[in-house]
């Protein structure tokens, strides 16, 4: 049910260390105004949709299926949310969650930590973020991590939910040095890679750090072109890395995340333990034929990128199918739920089908 696809020593022993093990999962929501961009995602139908994406998102995820939700879930163009998958996942094995609120245009409507932050600028502006909130964000993220790791847990998912993150993280990537063009995901069947590189390029020449690449300092790059949830999950990661095993929970994003942690431990000498740290996502971001997510991993120096195997072909539902066409991928911790629940409660494919369809069920499709 896990396939390692980069550093397989590496991920052999990550997985070996921590099979029968506990997870606790921590879910970062944030914003970014690149995703109100008509066309940037398909993570809800319209931009006014897409506003409240992560609020709805982190509702359901903590309450499952509600008959009168304060925030549905958005229309997609096809496709269930992938929250479906993670709270399947964390309903039936009991997991512990942990929501935080990095920075969103209006108030959660389920209880979740509040870590001061603020929603990101279009990241084309080139001034996403003022460079203070990201190093209050910075040393939010450091606080946590250590807290967390403190738990009686064995691991810690991190997942997140930001519309648009994408763009940001091919952002945050460019700007660190990492030739990422062509190679990120999207909630789209094709990504729009074009769409993105433009707004990329326009954001990094206006902050005045095209020439500068790669950008030493990363909370200056962040500031530029980041959104808040990066800079949370690369300090809550590099401070649990020191006790606990961590599962960056998501593909591209979290690609993007592991090389800022690699940047900011450099830039501001902080300790981590690399090998502690894997990225984990579904199957259908790390083999989506219009990106090239295991090229872009193999890039980053010493991450392992894992999969789950989950398939969604027999399912009796249109819109999981409709990930087997390329539709949403992934989100919300999806892939490193999947995961967990082989590692930790040894699932089968056709156990974790049927958590999810059993969930399907209760929301009425």
């Amino acid at each position: 049910m896990i396939r390692i696809y980069t550093q397989l020593k590496q991920g052999q022993v990550w997985i070996e260390r921590y099979r029968g093990g506990s997870p606790a999962f921590a879910c970062v929501l944030g914003f970014t105004a690149t995703g109100l961009i008509p066309g940037i995602s398909a993570a809800g139908l319209t931009p006014e949709d897409r506003q409240y994406t992560a609020i709805a998102d982190a509702e359901f995820l903590a309450r499952g299926p509600q008959p009168q939700p304060q925030n549905a879930l958005p229309p997609l163009p096809a496709g269930a949310s992938p929250v479906a998958i993670s709270r399947a996942v964390v309903e039936k094995l009991n997991i512990p969650l942990y929501l935080f609120n990095a920075g969103l245009p209006k108030p959660p409507t389920v209880p979740t930590i509040d870590l001061g932050g603020t929603l990101a600028k279009c990241l084309s502006q080139g001034e996403a973020l003022p460079l203070a909130t990201v190093k209050h964000l910075l040393e939010q993220g450091l606080v946590w991590g250590e807290r967390l790791g403190r738990s009686s847990h064995d691991y810690l998912i991190i997942g997140e939910c930001v519309v648009g993150g994408t763009t940001t993280a091919l952002a945050i990537l460019t700007g660190l040095g990492v030739d990422a063009a062509g190679k990120v995901n999207s909630s789209h069947p094709i990504c729009n890679h074009n769409q993105k590189w433009e707004l990329v390029q326009a954001g990094l020449q206006r902050a005045g750090l095209w020439e500068q690449i790669p950008v030493a300092d990363p909370g200056v790059l962040v500031a530029a072109v980041g959104d808040p949830m990066q800079i949370v999950v690369a300090g809550m990661a590099i401070a649990a890395s020191r006790t606990k095993g961590v599962i960056l929970a998501g593909g591209t994003q979290m690609l993007a995340v592991y090389a800022l942690m690699q940047s900011v431990v450099k830039a501001y000498h902080l300790k981590w333990h690399s090998e502690a740290v894997v990225v984990g996502t579904t199957r259908w971001v790390a083999e989506d034929p219009t990106g090239k997510t295991v090229e872009l991993a193999a890039s980053i120096d010493t991450v392992t990128l894992l999969s789950t195997e989950l398939s969604f072909v027999t399912s009796r539902y249109t819109q999981l199918r409709a990930y087997e066409q390329g539709y949403v991928k992934e989100g919300m911790g999806a892939g490193g739920c999947a995961i967990a629940s082989s590692l930790t409660a040894g699932w089968s494919q056709t156990q974790l089908l049927q958590a999810i369809e059993a969930l399907m069920a209760r929301m009425n499709y």
